[in-house]
């Protein structure tokens, strides 16, 4: 049971760095979170998955005043998606032609909803980014759609202004990833109860 879990904390954790770097090699725009690691690596000239680890270390940080406890999932969170996410852009060459970056698009965003419930699913931890908006959640008492939606509309700002893409496939992941991982979800959590499966579902709201 260990095993399996941490197999799959480790593979949904691979598939959502792989994700990344096909948003990126698709061209038609990435999710809020992406947008802003994008746009600071654009003007850093750094990797986007050393701004992803960065970036998550120092989210990680702002969990010390929320009183939120860091699991094995939460770390390797932060490590796992830069490492994924490099490699991926490193042998992935950009989409050419809108039917092929209209296919890598979905293609990442489906991917993107099963590798999330996987490593939601997996029990270690949530991400830091996730961690912060439940953090806050239990700080603050505001729902965690309110708290979702403000962190993510702040970061998109953000990277728009840093240069960061902003298109069709940033409404798309908007409109299409709570669904993809309420779906999925289910698939990965087998042997626990739907209170269990829900609370990890609050998530992706």
């Amino acid at each position: 049971m260990l095993l399996r879990r941490l197999l799959q904390l480790y593979l949904g954790l691979c598939l959502y760095g792989m994700s990344i770097g096909m948003y990126i090699r698709a061209g038609l725009g990435a999710d809020p979170w992406d947008v802003f690691h994008i746009g600071v690596a654009d003007r850093l000239s750094a990797s986007v998955g050393t701004v992803l680890i960065v970036t998550g270390a120092l989210v990680l940080l702002l969990w010390i005043p929320l009183r939120q406890k860091p699991g094995l999932g939460t770390v390797s969170n932060v490590i796992v998606l830069g490492i994924a996410a490099d490699l991926t852009l490193a042998v992935l060459p950009p989409a050419s032609g809108i039917v092929l970056q209209t296919l890598l698009l979905l293609t990442a965003v489906v991917l993107n909803g099963v590798a999330t419930a996987m490593y939601i699913g997996a029990g270690f931890g949530p991400g830091p980014r996730d961690g912060l908006m439940t953090g806050l959640h239990a700080r603050t008492g505001w729902s965690l759609r309110l708290i979702r939606t403000t962190i993510e509309m702040t970061v998109l700002a953000v990277g728009f202004l840093l240069g960061g893409p902003v298109g069709i496939g940033t409404l798309v992941y908007a409109l299409a990833i709570g669904p993809l991982i309420q779906f999925f979800l289910p698939w990965f959590v087998p042997g626990r109860t739907m209170k269990s499966k829900a609370g990890a579902a609050r998530l992706v709201e």
